[in-house]
C-alpha cells in the first residue's frame, strides 16, 4: 500500500528542519549554504588537484576524500538492501543499474564491476571524479540514487605499475602473505588495464556452546575450534578501443581461484549423565572454487547524437566441496567417520544487452532495448551415513548411501527484458525519469525433479527529482521490485552451518519470486565550501509473496521445512547520513561520517502463527567513521566504527527458532606517506572481537502442530582482531 502523501511531506519539512539545525551545530548558517550559481547544477566535480594534497595512489584513496561518498555509492539503502532473497549472489542478468561509471560507461563486466575494480586505477590518470546527482538519457545506467564517475586524463602515451605487498595477522598468530600488480595505461585510442593479486581470507574460529533441557537443567557443552585456510588469487583485464571518433569497443576479462580447506575440532559435554560424559568430533572440507569471466562492449555514436550500445557477457563458476565427520571419545580417537557429504555446482551465465538511446525534444531522451540472459545451475550431492549392517560405498566415503530427494537437478532460466526508460528535464530544477520494463521468463528444472513455470512481470519505476535551491535536492521514486529467485533454493544442498544437527536443507521447485512496491522520498543538503553532506532516505516496501521457511513435511512423524513463499508484509523505516569536515585542536578539517538506520518489518510467519520481522531487514544499526589527514606530514589516521540495535533477527524453521545478535565492530587504520612515494599503511580490524551470539529455542516436533520446546541453546563465536600491513607504489 502507498505511503500517504501528506504523512511523508510533513515528515520531509520535518527532516529539513532538523538539517537545519544540525548545520548550525557546525557553525553554518542558513545564507552560508547556498552555492554561488547563476544556474543549478545537479553534478558535483573533484578536480584531481583536490587530491593531489593526499598523494593518493589509486582512486579508492580519492572517492575516500569526499564527503557523502558512503551516500553516493549505496543510494541510502537500508540494510538487507533489497528483497528478501535478492543478495548480489542472486542476481541474475545485468539490468540497468549500477553506482560507477568510468569516464560515462559501465565496465564491460559483472562479477569485474565491483568498487574493487576503484583500487587498480591509479590515481595519476585520473582528471576529475563526478558525482553525478540528476538523471540523464546521456548515461549508460538507471540509478534512483547517485553516480560516480571517474573520469580519466586523454594522453597520446602513458602507462603506470602499482604494486601492493603487505600481510595479515591473525588472532592464532597466523600470518599469510598478500599483494597485488596493476599494469595500466593509454596508447593512441587504446586504454589496457592488466592486474593480478593474491588475497588471504584465512579464518580461525572459536565457538561455544551451553545448552539447557525444557526444565532449564544442564544438557550440554559443545566447544568448536573451526580453521579456515583460504587464499583468493585472480587475473584481470580491461581494455578500450576507440575504432573511430564515433565507435568504441571494450573487453573485461577475468579469472579467479580459491582452495579454501576447513577443519575443526568439536568437543561435546553430555552433562545429563553423572559424571559427565565427553565425546569428540573432528571434521574435514576440502573444497575447490574457481570462476572466470569475459564481457565485449559496443558503442556506437551517430551523426545526430542518438546512440547504439551492445554488451555481452557470459561466465561460470564451479566449486567442489566434501564435508567428512569423524567421531571417538578422545581427540586422539575422533576417527569413526558417520557423516559424508559431497556437493558440486556449476553456475552459467550467458548476457546479451542491446539498447537506442536518442533524443525525442529539447530536454528529452529515450532509451529502448532488450536484454537476453541465460543461467543454469547443476547441482549434485552425495550423502552417506554410518548404518549397522549397511553396505558402505567408495562415491559415499565408504559409508552407507542415503537417498536424497532433489539431490540432482538442474535449473535453468531463461529470460527476457524489454525496456524503455524516458528522461525529462522539465525546467533547470525538475526532471522526471519514467522506466517501464517487462520481463518474461522460462524457470525449467529436471534431474530429480521434471519441472517448468512460465512468468511475466510488468515492472514499471518513476524517479522524480526536484533541486529546491543549489544545496539541497529531493528525490521521490516508485518501483515495482521483482526478486531474483537462488537456485540453490530449488534443490537439496548440504551444510547448514548454524546446526549441527541438521545436515541438510530441503529444496522447493515451486519456489516463486518475491514482489514489492517500493516508496522512497530521500532529501540531501550539501553545505557550502565543500564542508559535507547531510542525507535523509525514507522508505516505504509493500511486499508480496515474501520468502522465508515453509512446511513441507510428507506426514506428522518425518517433518521438513524448504525455503518458500510465506505471505505478504511490509518494510519501512528512516536511514539518516551525515558526512561533515570539522576541525578541532587547531588541525586540518576531518572528515566525520555517521548514519543512523531505524527499521521495522512485519510478517505472519505461516508456521508460527505469530508475527515477525521480515529476514534481513533488522532494526536497524549506528555507524561512526572518522578520518584525519595531516598533509604536512604525509599521516592519515582513522576509525570505522558500526553496531546493530538489540533485537535484531529472528529466525524461524519448522523445529527451531534463533535469535541472532550483531556485534559493535571497529576497525582502526593509520597510513603514512614516505620517501619515492611509496605509502606504508596499518589496519587493525575487529579490534573489539565482539561475541556474535545466537539464542535457540528447539522444538520437539513440528512448529505448526505446536511442538513443546525440548531445549535451549546460547551459543557464541569469535574470530579475532585482523593486523593487516601493506605498502604500496606507483611507478611511472
Amino acid at each position: 500500500m502507498p505511503v500517504p502523501v501528506a504523512g511523508t511531506l510533513f515528515s520531509l519539512k520535518r527532516l529539513a528542519a532538523a538539517m537545519a539545525v544540525c548545520s548550525a551545530m557546525f557553525g553554518l548558517s542558513a545564507g552560508s549554504l547556498a552555492q554561488d550559481s547563476a544556474a543549478l547544477d545537479s553534478t558535483v566535480i573533484y578536480p584531481a588537484d583536490y587530491f593531489a594534497q593526499f598523494n593518493p595512489v589509486n582512486v579508492n584513496d580519492m572517492i575516500d576524500r569526499v564527503p557523502g561518498i558512503s551516500v553516493a555509492l549505496n543510494a541510502g539503502t537500508p540494510s538487507g538492501g533489497g528483497a528478501t532473497n535478492n543478495n548480489n549472489a542472486n542476481n541474475r542478468g545485468l539490468g540497468a543499474g549500477a553506482q560507477i561509471l568510468i569516464d560515462g560507461k559501465r565496465l564491460a563486466g559483472k562479477d569485474n564491476e565491483a568498487r574493487t575494480q576503484l583500487s587498480r586505477i591509479a590515481a595519476a590518470q585520473v582528471r576529475h571524479i563526478e558525482i553525478i546527482r540528476g538523471t540523464s538519457g546521456d548515461l549508460d545506467v538507471r540509478s534512483a540514487g547517485q553516480i560516480v564517475n571517474i573520469v580519466l586524463l586523454e594522453t597520446l602515451a602513458t602507462s603506470t605499475v602499482s604494486v601492493e605487498a603487505g600481510a595479515i595477522a591473525y588472532r592464532d598468530d597466523h600470518v599469510e602473505p598478500q599483494g597485488s600488480v596493476v599494469y595500466s595505461g593509454q596508447r593512441g585510442g587504446l586504454n589496457y588495464l592488466f592486474s593480478a593479486e593474491s588475497r588471504a581470507s584465512y579464518e580461525s574460529l572459536h565457538s561455544w556452546e551451553s545448552s539447557y533441557n525444557a526444565d532449564f537443567s544442564p544438557n550440554d557443552r559443545i566447544l568448536v575450534d573451526q580453521v579456515r585456510d583460504q587464499n583468493n588469487r585472480s587475473l584481470n583485464s580491461n581494455l578500450t578501443y576507440d575504432l573511430s571518433l564515433n565507435d568504441r569497443l571494450a573487453f573485461n576479462a577475468l579469472y579467479s581461484e580459491t582452495d579454501p580447506p576447513t577443519r575443526l575440532e568439536r568437543e561435546i559435554i553430555n552433562l545429563n549423565r553423572v559424571p559427565a560424559v565427553t565425546r569428540w568430533e573432528r571434521e574435514t572440507l576440502p573444497s575447490t572454487r574457481d570462476n572466470w569471466e569475459a564481457g565485449g562492449d559496443y558503442e556506437h555514436l551517430f551523426p545526430n547524437g542518438s546512440r547504439y550500445r551492445a554488451l555481452v557477457i557470459f561466465n561460470e563458476e564451479n566449486q567442489d566441496t566434501v564435508r567428512e565427520r569423524f567421531a571417538g571419545a578422545t581427540a586422539d580417537s575422533a576417527t569413526r567417520k558417520n557423516l559424508f557429504l559431497a556437493t558440486q555446482t556449476r553456475n552459467v551465465e550467458r548476457i546479451l544487452r542491446t539498447s537506442y538511446n536518442f533524443q525525442l525534444a529539447a530536454g528529452q531522451g529515450v532509451e529502448i532495448g532488450v536484454e537476453r540472459a541465460l543461467t543454469r545451475l547443476d547441482s549434485a550431492l552425495r550423502m552417506g551415513m554410518a548404518v549397522a549392517g549397511g553396505s558402505g560405498s567408495p562415491a559415499h566415503g565408504d559409508l552407507v548411501p542415503v537417498l536424497v530427494p532433489n539431490a540432482n537437478s538442474t535449473v535453468q532460466e531463461i529470460r527476457y527484458e524489454a525496456f524503455g526508460v524516458h528522461n525529462w528535464q522539465i525546467n533547470p530544477r525538475m526532471a522526471l525519469e519514467s522506466t517501464l520494463l517487462v520481463e518474461v521468463s522460462e524457470i525449467e528444472q529436471w534431474g530429480d525433479v521434471q519441472n517448468r513455470r512460465r512468468f511475466t512481470f510488468p515492472r514499471p519505476k518513476v524517479d522524480y527529482r526536484f533541486d529546491m535551491n543549489a544545496s539541497t535536492q529531493l528525490r521521490l521514486s516508485v518501483e515495482r521490485f521483482i526478486s531474483q529467485l537462488a537456485f540453490a533454493d530449488f534443490a537439496a544442498a548440504s551444510a547448514n552451518n548454524r546446526d549441527e544437527q541438521q545436515a541438510i536443507v530441503a529444496g522447493n521447485p515451486e519456489l516463486e519470486q518475491e514482489k514489492s512496491w517500493r516508496y522512497t522520498a530521500n532529501l540531501e543538503y550539501r553545505l557550502a565550501q565543500d564542508r559535507g553532506v547531510l542525507n535523509a532516505n525514507l522508505f516505504f516496501y509493500d511486499v508480496e509473496d515474501a520468502i522465508g521457511k515453509i512446511d513441507i513435511s510428507p506426514s506428522p512423524t518425518q517433518i521438513l521445512s524448504a525455503n518458500g513463499n510465506t505471505g505478504d508484509g511490509e518494510i519501512y523505516g528512516v536511514n539518516l547520513d551525515a558526512s561533515i569536515r570539522y576541525s578541532v585542536l587547531g588541525l586540518p578539517p576531518a572528515l566525520i561520517t555517521a548514519g543512523l538506520l531505524l527499521q521495522d518489518s512485519t510478517i505472519i510467519d505461516p508456521m508460527g502463527g505469530f508475527e515477525r520481522r521480515i529476514v534481513p531487514f533488522d532494526r536497524g544499526n549506528v555507524r561512526l567513521g572518522v578520518r584525519q589527514d595531516l598533509p604536512a606530514l604525509g599521516l592519515s589516521l582513522g576509525m570505522n566504527y558500526r553496531v546493530g540495535i538489540e533485537g535484531n533477527r529472528r529466525i524461524v524453521d519448522i523445529d527451531k527458532i534463533d535469535v541472532v545478535g550483531f556485534p559493535p565492530a571497529l576497525n582502526l587504520f593509520v597510513e603514512k606517506g614516505a620517501f619515492g612515494g611509496y605509502a606504508f599503511r596499518l589496519d587493525a580490524n575487529n579490534v573489539t572481537d565482539g561475541e556474535r551470539c545466537r539464542t535457540r529455542e528447539r522444538f520437539g516436533g513440528s512448529l505448526v502442530l505446536a511442538a513443546p520446546v525440548v531445549e535451549y541453546e546460547n551459543n557464541c563465536n569469535i574470530t579475532g582482531p585482523q593486523f593487516v600491513f601493506t605498502v604500496r607504489k606507483t611507478f611511472q
